[in-house]
């Protein structure tokens, strides 16, 4: 059985992501493995595919100063140490990756939808974190 040191648990802060994290904080405690805490918020660029001939500055600070908000919220509420609790801009798969790498994560911690069908073939976050990553990933089933 592997024992981990070290967990990276990512959220979306949807209304899932209290049920992601309390399965991750029960595999914490059991390990008693320290948790870093992150939410990826992507660029407002990437939904208009970079084409709209405005500042978009404004928005992207909101959606951060929100998206940190709440994350801290959470941290608190889980007694997640504040430098433990991150909100990054970029590519949600890419940003995970590399804080895991970066953090020395030894376990990822994502939220799954388990779609089929269509929508499997667009993929999703927790898939593009799956096939990238460096250490074990716990892809948390979400009920929809």
């Amino acid at each position: 059985m592997a024992i981990y040191n070290k967990m990276l648990v990512a959220i979306d802060l949807t209304e899932e992501a209290p049920h992601v994290l309390d399965k991750a904080m029960d595999l914490s405690k059991t390990y008693g493995a320290e948790v870093v805490l992150v939410h990826v918020v992507e660029p407002v660029g990437y939904a208009y595919g970079g084409d709209i001939p405005m500042d978009l500055t404004e928005l992207q600070d909101q959606l951060d100063k929100a998206a940190r908000e709440q994350l801290q919220a959470y941290g608190d509420k889980h007694g997640i140490k504040p430098e433990n609790q991150l909100v990054l801009i970029g590519r949600p798969e890419s940003e995970i990756h590399r804080l895991s790498e970066e953090v020395g994560a030894d376990l990822i911690v994502v939220g799954s939808h388990g779609r089929k069908g269509f929508q499997l073939l667009l993929g999703s976050t927790a898939n593009g974190v799956l096939h990238g990553a460096v250490c074990d990933v716990l892809a948390v089933r979400i009920q929809s």
